[in-house]
């Protein structure tokens, strides 16, 4: 009498991509952190040389200065990107059958800033100091939390676009909105002198860890 191996069914191809996905951004970010937490001294100087010219143009360039100060507090800051998002929760509930969506939106958007208050207090790295300073922020410096909250709330909106099957011209138009809105929340960070461009590449990574593993459980709910 022969005894058959009961294997486990192969994972769909999108799960086997997201698996993957979001294994290089685990990797990515945790080799990010560890740099950062224990001041990897080629690192920090390349964070020094970047906020060092960076400053100088701010500092030069009132106009940009100005504009850039506009789009960081109000257009693309954290609190803006929040209600944007709760905005689209309200409307998924309106839809009654996308109330479960509309939870999980809600809630990745809150655990990722749980995720991104607990990271800045352990790893409590300093911001760039000034003696002429064009804006001021507060709080430890790693991760960005504006370029963390843009990439999280960008993604996962461009997600939800994508499932409900957005036609070609708006998926588009919300594609080139979310890249201008995630590259240039970064750059007016580390412009501005709030953020070394390490705490913005570390925000992106873990908005987009946070991205894929809320799109990988959203595909693993049952029906």
């Amino acid at each position: 009498m022969h005894t058959q191996s009961v294997e486990s069914p192969p994972r769909p191809p999108a799960e086997r991509r997201t698996a993957r996905w979001a294994g290089a951004l685990a990797l990515g970010s945790a080799l990010l952190l560890a740099l950062v937490a224990v001041r990897w001294h080629p690192l920090m100087t390349l964070d020094g040389d970047v906020a060092d010219t960076t400053h100088r143009w701010a500092v030069d360039s009132s106009g940009v200065t100005h504009t850039f100060r506009i789009l960081t507090d109000w257009v693309w800051d954290p609190w803006t990107m929040r209600i944007l998002t709760f905005a689209v929760a309200i409307w998924l509930v309106w839809r009654r059958a996308a109330r479960w969506t509309a939870g999980w939106l809600v809630a990745t958007c809150l655990l990722a800033t749980v995720a991104q208050q607990t990271l800045k207090a352990v790893v409590d790295r300093p911001r760039p100091v000034w003696p002429d300073p064009v804006d001021s922020a507060h709080y430890s410096a790693f991760p960005s939390g504006h370029a963390m909250t843009a990439t999280v709330v960008c993604g996962l909106l461009l997600w939800l676009l994508h499932h409900y099957g957005a036609g070609r011209a708006l998926w588009r138009t919300a594609v080139a909105v979310a890249v201008v809105s995630v590259a240039g929340v970064g750059l007016t960070r580390v412009w501005l002198g709030v953020h070394w461009a390490t705490d913005v590449v570390g925000g992106w990574l873990l908005g987009a860890l946070v991205v894929v593993l809320a799109v990988g459980a959203h595909m693993r709910r049952p029906g």
